[in-house]
Formats: structure tokens, sequence, C-alpha cells
């Protein structure tokens, strides 16, 4: 699981996901246990001995390094939602400029959204790295898999590593296109009938993806 971690966070990298010291990436073993990206250094140059294990309350395992800041944000996570395995929060441009602008992300936009990711909803803004983080994402955290955080970031989880990286990659290519939409001016929504039916394939998948994890 180093391994793949620090692979994701290469690619996130690369990207222009993260940048300098910025996001962290998490994993539940199946041991129980939580693998994270450790604080203070960049996520694109992590080796797989650079991780930091720590059990379900955050106590601290292995690793030479400390964990992510926002562990517990990652923790809640797994808390909540037994089906999750991974999480990933960056701050990716377009994502983070809707944070920013205080917008969440509808899912009658564009066919990717509303079947592949669902509404994306914002949290209220909480200081980076404290318990406030989470509680901004309790009144979300059951019912969606992507989130925005205000003035901060997108994260996103999944039932496993690659399920949660590739929809924090869709989450910004969605975000950058209605970004970009909006700069010509107009932005056309899907037809309800055809939004509903692409929603009832939206959940039909999830079942079918965090079954098999």
């Amino acid at each position: 699981m180093a391994k793949a971690i620090a692979g994701a966070g290469r690619r996130l990298y690369i990207r222009g996901f993260m940048a300098g010291l910025e996001g962290n990436i998490s994993a539940r073993l199946d041991d129980g246990t939580i693998m994270v990206t450790p604080s203070g250094l960049p996520k694109g140059d992590l080796r797989d001995d650079d991780m930091v294990v720590v059990d379900a309350r955050g106590k601290h395992l292995e690793g030479q390094h400390a964990a992510s800041s926002e562990l517990p944000m990652h923790l809640l996570v797994y808390r909540r939602r037994p089906d999750v395995k991974a999480c990933i929060h960056s701050h990716a441009p377009y994502s983070t400029s809707f944070a920013v602008a205080g917008m969440g992300l509808a899912d009658d936009i564009l066919p990717e959204g509303a079947m592949a990711v669902g509404p994306v909803p914002l949290a209220e803004y909480a200081p980076p790295g404290t318990t406030s983080v989470p509680r901004s994402l309790e009144p979300f955290i059951d019912l969606h898999e992507a989130f925005l955080l205000s003035n901060h970031g997108l994260l996103t989880i999944g039932g496993s590593l690659r399920q949660a990286l590739l929809l924090h990659e869709t989450v910004e290519h969605c975000a950058r296109i209605v970004h970009l939409a909006r700069q010509l001016g107009n932005v056309n929504r899907i037809p309800k009938e055809d939004c509903e039916r692409l929603r009832r394939i939206r959940r039909d998948m999830a079942t079918d993806r965090f079954s098999k994890g």
C-alpha cells in the first residue's frame, strides 16, 4: 500500500493538484489501521518508508515522521463510512477555486457529474489542521464521496485508493469545464429526465464499486 500511496502522490503532484507540501492521502489497511502520508514532506517525492501508520484513534504505530495534520479529517471518514478504504485531499486549482468562491459543484451540468460524481457539497470554513475540519464534513459524509472545503480544497473518498484517485481527477476535470463555460458566459443544464437516468446509473455503479472495493 505504501508504494500505491507514493505513486498517487506523484501522479497528483505532476498534474498540479498538489504544490509544495500540500495535500494528504490515506488508506485503511486490512487490519483496520490507517496508513497516511507524513506531515512536512512534498507528496511528489514520497518514498515507501516515509508513510505513517496509526490506529483508528490516530495513535502513532509506525513511521519515522509525524502523520499529516489533517489526520482527524481522514479518521472521521473511516469512522463514519466503513465502506471507505481511502481518502485524498488536495488543493486542485479548479475545484479549490469553487471552494474559495463559496460554491459547490452541481451534478446536472456534465454527464460525468451526474453519473460518476454526484453533487459536490461545500463544507463551511474550518481552520486547516483542526478538529473543526471533520466537524464541517459531518452533515455530508454519509451521502457523498466528494467534498469541497471552503477556502481550502477538495476531498474525495473511495472503496479503494484507485477509486478515490479517479474520482479526484474527475471532480477537478468537471470543475475546470464548468469554470471555462462560465468564462464563455453560459452554463447549460442537462434535461431533468436524463439527469435522473444518469443518477440512477451512478447509484447502481456506486453500490458495485464499494462492494468490490
